[in-house]
């Protein structure tokens, strides 16, 4: 077989303020593959990448290399990447076996070589869930949703849960969780259809935050037990104000500010006095301790429509520019990803 197109996305400049779409990345479509030739020496995997999940965190990869941070930056003139979901070609290695989907970090591009397959996770074949949603709410989103809540929320029966862009599939996950336990969910998206979605798994109040006063909402359904932050800046220091004593931040994102400056919190005494738990989640740092029974659970629970989710989709490379950028602005509904190929 001659050697065939490889398209892939490539970190083109670092933004400032939103990724701009063909500036900031831009599609490539220069590189070919040979598919039957190409090298697997020592143990490599070529694969055919499928779904490819676009999240807000990536905007925090568009830096300067200088600029220091749990992750690094995405190298200029490079593909960017993310976790996928991918489908065995060739091996090299007897472990993993042509035709297999592995789920692992990949670069944004139709097919990749696996140095390390030893850090992918081979999926199951019949498990009745959509290879897309092995990247979203079976993925990195619903692990940090599982994880953090385990970890950090320390829920209880009868308490009060705020979840900012509550829409999303983290948010999401962590409505339908809260409310499986007994919890008074508050639950808050910025477009109807949204809201509608948000009322369809069972949140006891939905705003709109931004047509509502947040305050308002919280001084009438709080005060707040757990706060499941997304956003950051003043959301923030308006719901420090209505937390209940003793209460826990889980501190997720702060996308308010992933592309602007953000913006000081003053009211910062209020978790001295009122006791609060305020703790930054990283989803990699709990993987070995919670992947195994997260993976024997939730895409069973997905399957049988436990835990319900939504996704945006785009079927191109071309299009994972503007997707990245709508995902910044919340221009998306649910779990932005990119499928490539059906399998």
């Amino acid at each position: 077989m001659a050697p065939v197109r490889n398209s892939r996305v490539l970190f083109n400049s670092v933004p400032e303020g939103y990724p701009v779409p063909g500036e900031t990345l831009v599609t490539d479509h220069s590189q070919t593959i040979d598919l039957d030739n190409v090298s697997l020496d020592g143990g490599k995997v070529l694969a055919k990448v499928l779904a490819i999940s676009v999240d807000p965190y990536l905007r925090g990869r568009m830096r300067e290399a200088s600029k220091k941070t749990y992750n690094d930056a995405f190298k200029l003139g490079d593909p960017i990447s993310n976790f996928a979901v991918v489908k065995v070609l060739r091996s090299d290695n007897p472990s993993y076996k042509p035709g297999q989907h592995l789920y692992g970090f990949a670069d944004f591009a139709e097919y990749i070589v696996i140095s390390e397959p030893s850090h992918w996770r081979v999926l199951p074949e019949n498990s009745n869930v959509p290879w897309s949603v092995y990247v979203g709410v079976a993925g990195m989103p619903g692990k940090t949703a599982v994880y953090g809540w385990k970890e950090v929320a320390q829920a209880k029966k009868g308490e009060t849960v705020y979840v900012s862009t509550a829409a999303g599939p983290v948010g999401s996950m962590v409505v339908q969780i809260a409310k499986a336990e007994g919890l008074k969910v508050i639950a808050s998206a910025g477009q109807e259809s949204k809201l509608d979605f948000l009322r369809q798994i069972g949140a006891d109040v939905v705003f709109n935050y931004k047509t509502t006063d947040l305050a308002t909402v919280l001084e009438e359904h709080g005060p707040i037990d757990i706060y499941w932050d997304h956003v950051g800046n003043k959301t923030l220091s308006t719901v420090l104000d209505h937390m209940n004593t003793f209460g826990r931040v889980v501190i997720i994102g702060a996308i308010a500010s992933y592309n602007g400056q953000p913006d000081p919190i003053y009211n910062l005494a209020t978790a001295l006095w009122k006791r609060l738990t305020l703790r930054g989640f990283i989803v990699s740092d709990h993987e070995k301790q919670y992947a195994d029974e997260f993976y024997a659970t939730i895409p069973e629970k997905i399957a049988k429509g436990e835990f319900k989710y939504t996704e945006t989709i785009v079927r191109s490379l071309d299009d994972a520019p503007q997707l990245v950028t709508d995902v910044q602005k919340g221009n998306n509904t649910g779990k932005a990803v990119i499928i490539l190929a059906d399998d």
